[in-house]
C-alpha cells in the first residue's frame, strides 16, 4: 500500500470556524522548532503573555494559551474554579451554554439553568431571578458570543449582577475575542477562554485564557484536588508562570511548540492593527454581507442590536435543501459555510468573517457564491447581493 503526502485544497474559509489563517501564521508555523525550556522560548513564552493581555484588556498574570482547543480553555475554567457540592448558574441560548452545563455536572456541582430561546441573547432579569433564588451559588456562567446562533449576550451586566450576589465569572470567549470588544478587566470577568482559530487568524489548537486574582485565589485554596492533571493550573502555573518573576520554569507538559509561534505571530498582527480597528473591520464587513443578504431577500436570524458581525446566522429559504447549497459552494467555488446546530439544524447557515477571513474578496465571494447556488429559489434575488454589498464597501473605503 503506497502513501502519499496530503496536500489539502486551497479553500476560503467562512464557517463558524476554523477560519482563514493569515499568510504570516503560516510562515511562523513552519520556523525551527526549539527546546520548551529553551531560555528563548521562555521568553517568547512571557512577550506571548503580554499580548494577550493587550488582546483580553486585562492585567491579569494568569493570562495563557492552554494547550488545547477551545474545549480545553473550558474545561480548565471549570475544573478549576467548580468544586464538588458547588452551585453554578448556567446561562444557555445556545449548543456552548449546554457545554457548560455538562462541565459542571462533571465537577460534581450543580447546574441551575437559566434558558433563553436561540438566536437571543441571555436574558439579564432571568439571571438576576437566579440568582436571587439560589444564594448558594458561587459561580456564574455564560457565552458572550454564542457560535451555534451568531447572538451576543450584554456581558458588563452580567458580570456586574454576578458580582452583586457574591459569584465569580465564567465567560466563553471563543468567537468574540479580536472581533468584538472583549473587556475583561472594566467589566470584572473572573474567568475566561477563547480559541485561535477565529478572530486571531490562527491554526486550532490553542486557547487563551485570563485569570483574575480572585479566581486564582479561588484555585489556590479549593479543598479537592482539580479532577484534571493537565488542565489543573496549580500545576500549570509552574511552567507559564501566575504572574510571579519566577526565574525558572518547572516542566509540566512539552507545550505545542510551532503552534505557539502561530499564535504570537496573529497577536503581534492583532497589536499592529489595534484592538479597535480590528473591531471596526469585523463590523464594516458585516455591515456589507448583511446588506449583500437582505438584498437577496435572505434573512439574518439575530435582530440587529444583538448580532455578532463575525458570526452570521442566515435562515435559509423554505424548501431549500440547506446541506446542498454548502456542498455545491465547496465544490464549485472551493468555499466553506456552516450549516446549523441543534434547534437550528437544516434552518440557518452560519457564515464567519473572522480574523483574516473579514475582507472585502471574502464578502463578494460569499454573496456571488450564495446567489449562484440560489438562482431561480422563489423570493431570492440572486443578483442583488453583491450590488448592494458594493454599496456598502465603497462607502466604508471614502
Amino acid at each position: 500500500m503506497q502513501f502519499k503526502t496530503f496536500q489539502p485544497p486551497h479553500r476560503t474559509l467562512m464557517g463558524p470556524g476554523p477560519s482563514d489563517v493569515h499568510p504570516r501564521v503560516l510562515e511562523a508555523l513552519g520556523r525551527p522548532t526549539i527546546g520548551h525550556l529553551d531560555p528563548q522560548f521562555v521568553a517568547m513564552m512571557d512577550e506571548l503573555k503580554q499580548l494577550l493581555q493587550y488582546a483580553f484588556r486585562t492585567t491579569n498574570p494568569l493570562t495563557i494559551p492552554v494547550s488545547g482547543p477551545g474545549s480545553a480553555g473550558m474545561e480548565a475554567a471549570f475544573v478549576n474554579l467548580v468544586e464538588p457540592g458547588d452551585t453554578v448558574i448556567v446561562c444557555i441560548n445556545g449548543v456552548f451554554g449546554g457545554r457548560m452545563k455538562e462541565n459542571v455536572e462533571r465537577c460534581g456541582a450543580t447546574a441551575v439553568m437559566v434558558e433563553d430561546p436561540w438566536g437571543h441573547p441571555v436574558d439579564v432579569d432571568k439571571v438576576e431571578l437566579a440568582l436571587k433564588a439560589h444564594p448558594e451559588a458561587s459561580v456564574l456562567a455564560f457565552v458572550h458570543a454564542e457560535t451555534s446562533t451568531g447572538a451576543r449576550s450584554d456581558a458588563e451586566t452580567l458580570c456586574r449582577l454576578a458580582h452583586e450576589y457574591g459569584c465569580l465569572v465564567i465567560m466563553d470567549a471563543v468567537t468574540s475575542l479580536g472581533g468584538i470588544p472583549v473587556e475583561i478587566d472594566a467589566w470584572g470577568v473572573d474567568a475566561v477562554y477563547s480559541g485561535s482559530q477565529k478572530c486571531l487568524s490562527c491554526t486550532p489548537g490553542l486557547s487563551p485564557v485570563s485569570f483574575s486574582p480572585r479566581a486564582v485565589e479561588r484555585i489556590r485554596s479549593r479543598t479537592h484536588k482539580v479532577q484534571s492533571w493537565f488542565l489543573d493550573l496549580n500545576l500549570v502555573m509552574g511552567y507559564w508562570g501566575g504572574g510571579d518573576a519566577t526565574p525558572k520554569r518547572a516542566y509540566h507538559h512539552t507545550a505545542p511548540i510551532n503552534a505557539l509561534y502561530g499564535l504570537h505571530e496573529s497577536l503581534v498582527m492583532l497589536a499592529e492593527e489595534g484592538l479597535e480597528a480590528s473591531w471596526a473591520r469585523h463590523r464594516r464587513m458585516h455591515e456589507a454581507l448583511a446588506a449583500g443578504i437582505e438584498a437577496m431577500g435572505l434573512e439574518l436570524i439575530v435582530a440587529a442590536p444583538w448580532r455578532l458581525p463575525q458570526l452570521n446566522a442566515v435562515r435559509v429559504p423554505v424548501g431549500v435543501d440547506e446541506a446542498a447549497v454548502r456542498q455545491r459552494l465547496l465544490a464549485e467555488f472551493d468555499l466553506e459555510i456552516g450549516g446549523g446546530l441543534g434547534a437550528l439544524a437544516g434552518k440557518a447557515w452560519r457564515i464567519g468573517l473572522m480574523g483574516y477571513a473579514a475582507r472585502p474578496d471574502n464578502v463578494r465571494l460569499c454573496l456571488r457564491a450564495l446567489g449562484t447556488a440560489l438562482a431561480g429559489v422563489e423570493g431570492v434575488n440572486a443578483a442583488a447581493g453583491v450590488e448592494s454589498a458594493e454599496g456598502m464597501l465603497g462607502r466604508a473605503a471614502a
